[in-house]
């Protein structure tokens, strides 16, 4: 009885054509071996099918058999480069086929997302985006298409000469490409307005703005937007993946652990589901069992972005180098915009000792976030070992002024331009460092802490500052490494007053302080005194 109700609501509806009912028996039979992932078998009951749902099916099922072969071949090939020439052997055929019927103009919207998909798996990029914008228009409801026009727009410039349907979907697009394209604040101010115009209650919405500020690295915003998320939509999957990176850095053991047996209950064989155990067992220091999760979830499903990055991670845990560059380059050929594969890349050649190489692909990760401190640290780092030391300083300097996450950035420049014997500058870039530390309230490591006064104590000593000097040597002498050098320097200095040395009031050597780093805008002939009072590791 229900068959035949669901039969005739088919048959009445304003969409279903003669042709539909021609092929309704070899369609409805052609999916369920579809939906068993019987490729070949589906795609065989449907040839000759004239009607435009049985011909996206048949050649989509054409489609995934080529993908599913691929896949089975990249599993049992032996190396990388066995892996790098496992093509699939169908896109061709289906290329020419699809062609013929788009200059005809007789694909439908399904026709057209299809022929886009294969054009991007040939690399012909350009024609590709030509064809999705013409999917989008056809069928504008269709949000793989927009999805993947996403993939191939590279900068905003882009977006400038594309011809898009004028309809709401076209803002969830561009709220998207701005997120993907680390244009946060953008991306921001769209989905605000789509929040204003009456999707204030979309649980995607709410999703995308988390990863927004995932994304900028505002990790208390996004794990409270998350976790507003899980109450109103308790059972949500989709993107706990990323929640479960921010509760990994913030080593949050406890809540990660309940994120990954609450997941389990729900569907233990989701790809996120898998990449929140496989994160859980990384913050544990398990990176066997870890790797063994997200190949699990590259099982489910082998173009899931953040697995095969998370696995780069844990083969660079587990010093197993090949292994690592194999997923980081899976997870570039997924998405070509994933910074973190980049920068993955470029710390494994780091760990092999190929600066060239991996000044090339930290050089890519820069580009994909050029405000990001950590990909300028490790430019610096990688041109300080060409011996490119103007490149490096840049680097050092323009990492500092976009806000530095891991304050490393001028303790390298200080011992920089102690390399280059440029010592005001190197004094000028430890007391900022200091100031920076301690201003921060943070726990820090005392290894540079103690580094920075060594260093101060002995440049003040050199200007005949005894004060400032000694000051700083009694923070030393708070530090197991520098203990006691900061002794000697204190019977030094009293030593030479006792002998009636006095205290210098000008520096031989003038320094111009930047602007950037002086209190205000004018140029200092001598290095501000730390104020040292407030100072206590």
């Amino acid at each position: 009885v229900c068959l035949s109700f669901l039969i005739s609501k088919v048959f009445n509806s304003p969409l279903f054509l003669q042709e539909d009912a021609r092929d309704l028996d070899a369609y409805t039979l052609a999916k369920s071996y579809f939906d068993l992932k019987e490729y070949d078998r589906a795609a065989y009951f449907l040839r000759g099918c004239k009607s435009q749902k049985a011909y996206f099916l048949y050649m989509y099922s054409r489609y995934l058999s080529g993908e599913k072969k691929k896949d089975d071949e990249t599993v049992d090939s032996l190396g990388p480069l066995e892996k790098g020439q496992v093509k699939n052997e169908a896109l061709r055929e289906l290329r020419v086929e699809l062609s013929k019927k788009h200059k005809a103009q007789e694909l439908d919207g399904f026709g057209l997302y299809l022929y886009g998909v294969v054009l991007r798996k040939l690399d012909l990029s350009k024609e590709a985006i030509d064809v999705f914008v013409e999917a989008t228009h056809v069928l504008p409801l269709h949000w793989g298409a927009w999805l993947e026009l996403c993939n191939l727009i590279t900068d905003k410039e882009m977006l400038k000469f594309l011809s898009l349907p004028d309809t709401w979907m076209k803002e969830f697009f561009l709220a998207h490409i701005y997120t993907e394209l680390q244009l946060i604040e953008e991306a921001l101010q769209k989905y605000q307005s789509l929040i204003d115009a009456g999707f204030s209650k979309s649980t995607y919405i709410i999703s995308q703005i988390a990863v927004a500020y995932h994304n900028i690295r505002d990790i208390d915003k996004a794990l409270s937007i998350f976790n507003e998320l899980r109450k109103q939509d308790p059972y949500r999957i989709e993107n706990m993946d990323t929640f479960s990176n921010l509760l990994y850095v913030r080593s949050m053991k406890p809540e990660l652990s309940y994120l990954a047996h609450n997941l389990c209950e729900i569907d233990k064989y989701r790809v996120e589901t898998c990449c929140v155990i496989g994160n859980y067992y990384s913050l544990r220091s398990q990176h066997e069992k870890a790797a063994l999760y997200f190949q699990r979830a590259l099982k489910l499903n082998p173009r899931y972005l953040g697995a095969w990055t998370l696995m780069g991670h844990e083969y660079m845990e587990m010093k197993n180098t090949s292994a690592a560059i194999q997923a980081y380059r899976h997870a570039i050929e997924v998405n070509k915009r994933d910074y973190r594969a980049w920068y993955g890349l470029g710390q494994t050649y780091e760990i092999l000792k190929m600066p060239f190489y991996c000044l090339y692909y930290y050089r890519r990760a820069h580009q994909l976030r050029p405000n990001d401190s950590r990909m300028l640290v490790a430019l610096g780092e990688c041109y300080e070992k060409l011996n490119q030391l103007v490149e490096a300083k840049k680097c050092y300097w323009r990492a500092y002024a976009v806000g530095d996450v891991e304050k490393m950035a001028l303790v390298k420049l200080a011992k920089l331009h102690e390399q280059l014997n440029e010592s005001e500058q190197a004094a000028q870039c430890y007391i900022k460092y200091i100031q920076d530390i301690y201003s921060c309230g943070e726990i820090v490591e005392h290894l540079e802490v103690s580094t920075a006064f060594r260093y101060l104590a002995q440049y003040y000593f050199k200007c005949k500052l005894w004060d400032e000097a000694s000051a700083c040597a009694q923070k030393c002498c708070s530090f197991n490494d520098t203990r006691e050098e900061g002794k000697a320097l204190l019977r030094q200095i009293l030593q030479l007053r006792n002998q009636g040395e006095t205290s210098s009031t000008e520096i031989a050597t003038p320094f111009f302080l930047p602007a950037s780093l002086s209190a205000n805008s004018t140029p200092t002939r001598r290095v501000s005194p730390l104020n040292l009072s407030s100072v206590t590791p």
